[in-house]
């Protein structure tokens, strides 16, 4: 090498190393990591040395496992339309049939064939219809195993922070990039810090808290946030009842919700493995090779002592009475005292879903059912209420059947299904009818969801299911156990606040993401979008309202069918009223809900190819991104909106021209004559999510990238 060159190089080395030396000094000088960080930083791929992962920015990551269900089928064709012929790591996707396995019909049964016989052609790990609700089952299996990294195609996957895993829901294209290439993107969320002080009363389970977190902070606290669940409440919690609060930190706006591995932990896995001494994951040696790691590197499994929380918020369990959501929305809850003193009748009442159906739930229902009997008060489904069960799994069955409670419940008039998801997501028998009101035990109550959108449907812990079931309206176990409603004091005030975010020093010392930092287009990005604004001014508009739950396991709808009935279930005349090229504008937390890719691509097949909103499901927008369709963020601009369209309908055209400019960041809205009557600031699209945009979807990028990989 020449003199010159060896001077290039010692240049060059220099320079890295005082790269990585002041990579390291700002890491140390941005504070330690959360939990979260810490699990994203030992599966992301490509990091630089010394380089330390910090909320906001964008990564790749090697996920331990992926989880694909029913929608398998939707995920197979994408995969085999990248070109790729094997899986990168035949460990990585764990395949579960859950959704509509009451559907005996030739087509369904078809296509859980071809999703088995998949599977098995590449070695993967596959469950079969029956065997249980997908989450359950990773978790029973060993795939969501403590301190790892699970995605699922499923927006549930949060529930594997439960056992310390840190669960992330990806959309059916990632899937496929996972299977094709064993990795994909993902943008470190902000993370909430969430104490939990003091125990629960008696009576009092982990469904009430996590209705009441929903209810208390209603305002999009933690909206694309991962949650660590801390303080002395939270190590007292069952892990039953730690899966079903990270369960439904999806409907708290969450991208994932996790506990810390702790002894509670450790001796709910010893005895899994007692439970199935053989099992290849889930055995004794793993579960003392796990304890023997959180013993010797506790800092590996615990958060710094100086990580730096987006914010805190902190609720008092020893003030929480049981809580009911509803009607329709998970946003809204009532001491269930307050509740049952306006004797809400019930249709219907389920216990069911992966959020409330384990041993654990199905017991604590049997002793409602029991107490009642032996205390001489109606012990049976009360006249003209239908109750439907389905346990977790297959194993949550027999232990239930093993231990005498489902027994119970099938003597107290309650329908038996199979383990899966069922009426919880709008399948099989047992759905809400026009005017007919539920009490569940499951996750979700919008509109539609279960059944009828003439239907209503409250939400609650197993023991007020079984307790409303048994009086035929809504009340507490105590009611039903003594036949007659029971004098109870006005519930106290439950405690909650917040505090200001830890080490704010050393959070403003963050660099921000290099994706926000882009200031030009790659080729082939259209630097600006224009079109007629159509505004939407509703909050929460759901996946569910985006794109119908009926449709989504339909797997041949065209392109055209999808422009019939996008936005059906908010509002039938969108299809009707919206063009193609149209900047669509909506409210807050738009796309909450499921994980289900169709409500991008229906709007990209009703020509729609950019969406504003005040704020967004990152699920979603990560969804639409791999689509090639932007999602963008602008409180400022739906605030003008609905100052200026105070009474507008459900769909607006409002007859404004909307001109964003994506890489400066900023828009204008000019009325009929062309004059500029508003402009504000939008978040700049950067270049990972330029070259998706361009390639139109990550499909197609992957493919491109293996394309190149293979030259």
């Amino acid at each position: 090498m020449s003199f010159r060159l060896l001077v290039a190089a010692a240049a060059a080395a220099r320079r890295r190393g005082e790269q990585q030396t002041a990579r390291r000094a700002l890491s140390h000088a941005a504070g330690g990591q959360t939990l979260v960080e810490k699990i994203a930083q030992r599966h992301a791929v490509g990091l630089a040395a010394g380089e330390v992962v910090r909320s906001g920015d964008f990564i790749g990551i090697r996920p331990h496992r992926v989880m694909t269900h029913d929608n398998t089928g939707a995920v197979i064709p994408k995969f085999a339309s990248i070109g790729a012929r094997r899986l990168a790591d035949a460990r990585q996707p764990v395949f579960a049939l859950d959704h509509d396995i009451q559907n005996t019909g030739a087509k369904n049964t078809a296509k859980y064939a071809g999703i088995e016989a998949f599977a098995r052609a590449h070695g993967s790990a596959f469950y079969p219809a029956g065997r249980g609700i997908a989450h359950q089952v990773l978790v029973e299996e060993g795939h969501a195993w403590p301190g790892s990294m699970v995605v699922g195609s499923d927006s549930h996957s949060n529930m594997y922070g439960g056992v310390g895993c840190l669960g992330t829901p990806v959309v059916r294209t990632d899937a496929a990039a996972i299977w094709a290439t064993a990795q994909t993107w993902w943008q470190a969320p902000p993370v909430a810090r969430v104490e939990l002080r003091g125990a629960l009363p008696p009576g009092v389970v982990g469904k009430d808290v996590i209705v009441a977190l929903c209810a208390l902070f209603a305002n999009d606290e933690v909206l694309n946030h991962a949650v660590e669940f801390v303080g002395d409440g939270a190590r007292s919690l069952a892990v039953e009842d730690r899966l079903a609060i990270a369960n439904m930190t999806t409907e708290w706006g969450a991208l994932a919700g996790l506990f810390a591995v702790d002894d509670v932990t450790l001796t709910w896995y010893d005895a899994r493995a007692r439970r199935d001494a053989a099992h290849a994951v889930v055995n004794a040696d793993s579960v003392a090779a796990l304890r023997r790691d959180v013993a010797a590197h506790p800092r590996r499994w615990a958060a710094d002592a100086d990580a730096v929380y987006a914010k805190t918020l902190w609720l008092d369990l020893a003030s929480l009475t049981p809580h009911v959501a509803g009607p329709d929305s998970v946003k809204v809850a009532a001491p269930l005292a307050e509740l049952e003193s306006r004797r809400v009748r019930i249709n219907k009442a389920y216990l069911l879903s992966c959020v409330n159906s384990r041993q654990k739930d199905i017991r604590e229902a049997a002793d409602v059912v029991r107490a009642a009997a032996a205390a001489g008060a109606r012990a049976a489904v009360a006249p003209g209420v239908a109750w439907y069960i389905a346990a977790a799994s297959s194993q949550v069955l027999a232990d239930a059947v093993a231990a005498g409670d489902w027994q119970v419940l099938l003597d107290a008039g309650a329908t038996p299904l199979p383990p899966g998801c069922g009426p919880c997501i709008g399948l099989g028998v047992g759905l809400l009818e026009d005017g007919e009101v539920g009490i569940s035990a499951t996750n979700r109550n919008y509109k539609g969801r279960m059944g009828s959108k003439a239907a209503h449907t409250y939400l609650s812990s197993p023991a007020v299911v079984a307790a409303s079931a048994l009086q035929g309206y809504i009340c507490s176990p105590e009611t039903a156990i003594a036949g007659s409603p029971t004098l109870q004091s006005p519930p106290p005030a439950v405690r909650y606040g917040s505090e200001a975010p830890s080490n704010q020093s050393a959070a403003s010392a963050r660099p921000a993401s290099a994706a926000a930092a882009a200031a030009s287009a790659i080729a082939g990005f259209p630097r600006s979008l224009s079109g007629r604004l159509v505004f939407l001014p509703a909050d929460n508009l759901n996946t569910d309202g985006i794109y119908p739950g009926k449709y989504t396991y339909q797997d041949d709808i065209t392109r055209e069918q999808m422009r019939a009935i996008v936005m059906e279930n908010y509002d039938p005349e969108f299809a009707r009223l919206v063009h193609p090229g149209d900047v669509v504008v909506a409210g807050a937390n738009f796309g909450t809900g499921s994980s289900r890719e169709q409500a991008a691509t229906a709007l990209l097949a009703a020509g729609v190819r950019l969406v504003i909103c005040a704020s967004a499901s990152e699920t979603f927008k990560r969804n639409a991104v791999n689509n090639g369709l932007l999602v963008l963020e602008s409180p400022a601009l739906v605030a003008w909106l609905r100052d200026n369209f105070s009474h507008a309908p459900l769909t607006a055209v409002t007859g404004l021209m909307a001109d964003a400019d994506l890489v400066a960041g900023n828009i204008a809205l000019a009325d009929a004559e062309g004059n500029t009557v508003f402009q504000t600031e939008l978040p700049r699209v950067g270049k990972a999510a330029q070259e998706i945009i361009v390639a139109g979807g990550l499909e197609n990028w992957v493919r491109s990238r293996m394309a190149a990989a293979a030259e």
